[in-house]
């Protein structure tokens, strides 16, 4: 087993967090993948990993080799890249990650059509609401919405985005339409509790005016889909993403509120690390996806929203 292969098994053991796990991703049998592992071991002359029959853990040599190994892998997929930039076509695994709800409704049937144009090119789609990792989950692209903090990645916006206000027309009728942010103090809001700390804290802007509310209501969720299912009952008033409003305020079912004032915007984002910024695949793929909702735009320009 050569140097390479041997730092990619202890990557992807510690990955799938077991032997079966890991012999499963590289395609091989349990008992190979437990062969290599003694066999790498014996040849450093120390254990890597104590394993039982359900889970392994790092030995603190283990978690020395690993920190290097993803170092060293990251750097021959780099050279890789780099040498192969200079070609236009897209080779290889894309490792692709996205939330939930907008990776299943919009990112999945772009992906489906760049697998058609370019089928040299395999990809994974990995959908999660909770935020990636490039190290530890080795993604290509990530789909994330509003300002990127990290300045060792690469953010190329894909769309705007904004956030709006809503109701259904029939809780409007019974409860009155609010005219203000203060407003919503009176009115049973729907709040979703995702990836905030701060939740149920709305953000209200106006020319130069800023207005902060903390709005209240008996329901909330983690799930943005419950959220907006409530919301159609007639059970509060959402605040959510237009590409999640889009078809229900063009049938009706939903209504928009407070259209004078701007919330924070969460423009929707390709993010990659700087060092695949030369890669075809990657390059290739976000010029796809910038394309894709260029289109739908012009699409849907006639409707209520961009979506």
């Amino acid at each position: 087993m050569g140097h390479s292969n041997e730092l990619v098994l202890l990557v992807e053991l510690v990955k799938a967090g077991s032997l079966t796990g890991a012999a499963r991703e590289m395609a091989v049998t349990t008992a190979a993948v437990s062969k290599r592992l003694r066999q790498l071991e014996a040849r450093l002359g120390v254990r890597l990993l104590n394993r039982t029959t359900r889970r392994i853990s790092l030995t603190a040599e283990g978690e020395l080799y690993l920190e290097h190994a993803r170092r060293i892998l990251g750097e021959i997929e780099e050279l890789d890249e780099l040498v192969a930039s200079s070609g236009v076509r897209p080779l290889g695994l894309l490792k692709v990650n996205a939330p939930l709800g907008f990776g299943r409704t919009y990112i999945a049937p772009v992906i489906a059509a760049f697998s058609q144009a370019h089928p040299e090119t395999a990809v994974q789609l990995h959908l999660s609401d909770t935020p990636a990792s490039f190290v530890e989950d080795a993604f290509d692209v990530c789909i994330r919405f509003g300002e990127m903090p990290d300045t060792r990645l690469i953010a190329r916006r894909i769309a705007p985005n904004r956030r709006l206000v809503c109701a259904s027309p029939g809780y409007l009728k019974a409860h009155g339409i609010p005219k203000t942010p203060r407003d919503l103090l009176r009115h049973q809001c729907i709040v979703l509790r995702q990836n905030e700390s701060a939740y149920g804290v709305w953000r209200f802007a106006k020319g130069r005016e800023i207005q902060t509310v903390k709005v209240k209501g008996s329901l909330s969720s983690n799930d943005g889909e419950v959220t907006l299912t409530w919301a159609m009952a007639g059970l509060g008033i959402l605040q959510r993403a237009e590409w999640d409003l889009a078809r229900y305020l063009r049938s009706g079912r939903l209504q928009l509120v407070l259209e004078d004032y701007r919330l924070p915007p969460a423009d929707i984002y390709a993010v990659f690390p700087t060092r695949h910024h030369l890669s075809a695949k990657v390059r290739v793929f976000v010029d796809f996806l910038v394309a894709a909702f260029q289109s739908k735009r012009r699409a849907a320009a006639g409707g209520k929203g961009i979506w």
